[in-house]
């Protein structure tokens, strides 16, 4: 373990999920900043998950010590496999997918409960998904200001048909502590469903009232979490690099 780690891990980055880019974290990442840490925003392709996880490794690469690694929604399913990286010592899911081995996001939404919000994806072009413009802000952003909305309908992000099917080979949470975040009122993925896949993690699991682009809505919520992850992470053996 280097110095910097028994200090406090300090060394943050971010993924982001479908439909969206890295700058939807610029309010977690001005506020991480403030605290000290240093943090790297990954602009995964969301093409397929292996090259998801890939850009997500050359960031960790690029790391001096230990991190953590923080995924939304699908990117917690990058983080997942990426987690493994020698690098990181813990995880932090927000409103995210938290596959096992074998596992995918399309086999996680095969079987919706009943009543369950269906999210408003459009059939797929070339290979390619993306949401209703005009049910956008409702299931994705409902707590986010109707013009910043807006914006993140019209400026979405093609989500690969791939990405949703990439198989896990490896589970990091096995191996690697983990943080879970549940947005009460999220419309994309069930809240009882997260539940279920933070407890199966062993997360520890915090709740918030807050739509799935909480990471917008409420930086600061996020921002805690991260960094109670990363003073409990730095005692823990998955620090050592």
């Amino acid at each position: 373990m280097s110095k910097q780690d028994r200090d406090g891990i300090r060394n943050v980055v971010l993924v982001h999920g479908a439909f969206v880019d890295g700058s939807g974290w610029a309010a977690v990442y001005r506020g991480l900043r403030k605290q000290g840490f240093t943090v790297s925003i990954v602009q995964n392709p969301t093409t397929s998950l292996a090259e998801d996880v890939a850009a997500t490794r050359r960031v960790l690469d690029q790391q001096e010590g230990s991190a953590i690694l923080v995924g939304h929604s699908y990117g917690g399913a990058v983080i997942t496999e990426a987690g493994n990286h020698p690098k990181v010592a813990g995880l932090v899911y927000i409103a995210a997918f938290v596959p096992d081995s074998g596992e995918s996001v399309g086999t996680l939404i095969q079987n919706p409960p009943p009543g369950a919000p269906v999210p408003p994806i459009l059939p797929p072009q070339d290979g390619y998904l993306l949401l209703d413009r005009s049910k956008f802000a409702a299931s994705f952003a409902a707590d986010v200001p109707p013009e910043l909305a807006a914006f993140m309908a019209d400026s979405q992000v093609p989500w690969g048909v791939e990405a949703l099917q990439g198989t896990i080979s490896r589970a990091a949470w096995h191996s690697k502590p983990s943080w879970y975040l549940v947005p009460t009122e999220d419309r994309m993925i069930p809240p009882a469903a997260e539940r279920l896949m933070a407890q199966r993690a062993g997360a520890n699991t915090s709740e918030v009232q807050a739509s799935h682009a909480v990471f917008v809505s409420q930086p600061e919520t996020v921002i805690r979490l991260i960094a109670m992850a990363a003073e409990a992470s730095a005692a823990s053996p998955a620090a050592a690099v």
